[in-house]
């Protein structure tokens, strides 16, 4: 199973190349299906690759000059400190068995993949969905704090729960809140994604130990495949590959969802 996890990685980053996110959506069940790693700890592992890969991802979208550091700070801030105070402190509090009803229990572990499942089964219709036209803004930018602010927390509370970036949340955010153009958007979004998610990993520093060669070896790959995506890029059309992708999560949400309530052993939780 682990060579099928080290293809999943470089598909991880294939993906972001291709079509500049969603591929860290498909870290965490690469993680516990390929590599069976506990999920609380692939959620930490995700937030490390993610983070790294995310990083790589704003240099050339930086050179392009598609990355706004003004809205990164402004959106980012409240981001980074939500995911640093969900990895530290409310991740650790959280119960190894939430319920149970009958012979049913809902385990830490098992409430976190049906969680990040929902959210498979949101991203992919934010990239099943034909976007929006977006107009270039003119004139001075806008920021509506008090929106950014609780959507910043938002997005750092799931990214700390689950280990996905979120950008499928921020981008529409930084169009919206932040009146940034689409290319801009996608540019800024990484260097968020990348921010949070290396600082939420932080959170867990010390409190598990990190199987390092393991997930030096997995961000490589994704990184190798960040470099063949962006290449590939060039040459595919890319809103009709991100249409496709989209089904491809839709199908795996639903999968976790139906494989963790229905046919995993009690003892897997």
């Amino acid at each position: 199973m682990e060579i099928f996890g080290y293809l999943a990685s470089l598909v991880i980053g294939v993906s972001l190349g291709l079509i500049g996110g969603g591929g860290s959506i498909l870290t965490v069940p690469v993680l516990v299906y390929l590599f069976h790693v506990d999920p609380v700890i692939a959620t930490a592992y995700s937030l490390f690759i993610v983070g790294v890969t995310s990083l790589v991802g704003v240099f050339p979208k930086y050179r392009l000059g598609e990355v706004n550091f003004k809205t990164a700070l402004i959106f980012g801030a409240p981001s980074i400190a939500s995911v640093f105070l969900t990895r530290s402190f409310l991740v650790p509090l959280i119960p190894k068995v939430l319920f149970s009803v009958g012979e049913f229990q809902l385990t830490k572990p098992l409430m976190m993949m049906l969680l990040f499942a929902v959210l498979m089964v949101f991203a992919s219709v934010s990239m099943i969905r034909k976007p929006a036209t977006v107009t270039a803004n003119q004139g001075p930018q806008v920021f509506n704090y008090p929106m950014i602010i609780a959507e910043g927390t938002i997005v750092g509370l799931l990214t700390g729960l689950v280990g996905a970036g979120g950008g499928f949340l921020i981008i529409p955010a930084l169009v919206i809140l932040s009146k940034l153009p689409m290319k801009q958007a996608v540019g800024t979004s990484l260097l968020i994604i990348a921010a949070k998610s290396l600082i939420g990993f932080t959170g867990d520093l010390g409190k598990t130990t990190m199987d390092w060669p393991l997930l030096l070896m997995i961000s490589g790959l994704a990184i190798v495949g960040i470099f063949i995506g962006s290449f590939l890029a060039k040459r595919i059309d890319a809103d009709r590959l991100k249409k496709g992708f989209g089904w491809f999560v839709l199908v795996m949400g639903i999968y976790i969802i139906v494989k963790e309530l229905f046919f995993a052993s009690p003892s897997s939780h």
